[in-house]
């Protein structure tokens, strides 16, 4: 269970102006559909089968977050620091993830079919068979690398 509430955190984001601060916080399947985070530090943050779907997480430093099983359709994370986040069994389809720092990010049963990852640093990137790229190819058959 998250810390808080959907209401709760709109209603924190209101005076934390640009760039909130939520490292470490349990966001855990928080529905954080279309919110602007935009410049977020989430840190460390738990956020295991949260739902961020067309949510803005533009230069958010999301750096060791828990994303397991999450769900970011259409996400936006332009310019996002995902280094080290655990994004197994996540949707990541049609996210933007372009210049992004996805270093040592773990892909394994992930979807990213339609997502956008040009630019992306993948060096590091960890994923299995069951990796859907975005354009359909399914684990060995393409290479992060590919898609940058």
């Amino acid at each position: 269970m998250p810390e808080i509430t959907r209401q709760q955190l709109i209603l924190a984001l209101i005076p934390a102006g640009a760039n909130p601060r939520l490292a470490g916080v349990n966001l855990q399947e928080l529905d954080m559909t279309r919110l602007d985070l935009t410049g977020a530090n989430m840190r460390l943050a738990a956020m295991t089968a949260a739902r961020l779907r067309e949510t803005v997480l533009r230069n958010a430093n999301l750096s060791f977050a828990d994303l397991a099983l999450a769900q970011l359709p259409g996400a936006d994370l332009n310019q996002a620091n995902v280094q080290n986040v655990n994004f197994t069994s996540a949707n990541l389809q049609g996210a933007n993830l372009a210049g992004s720092n996805m270093t040592n990010a773990k892909l394994n049963d992930a979807n990213l079919q339609g997502a956008i990852m040009t630019g992306a640093n993948v060096s590091g990137v960890t994923f299995n068979q069951n990796t859907v790229w975005p354009d359909g190819k399914v684990g060995n058959q393409a290479s992060p690398g590919d898609y940058t």
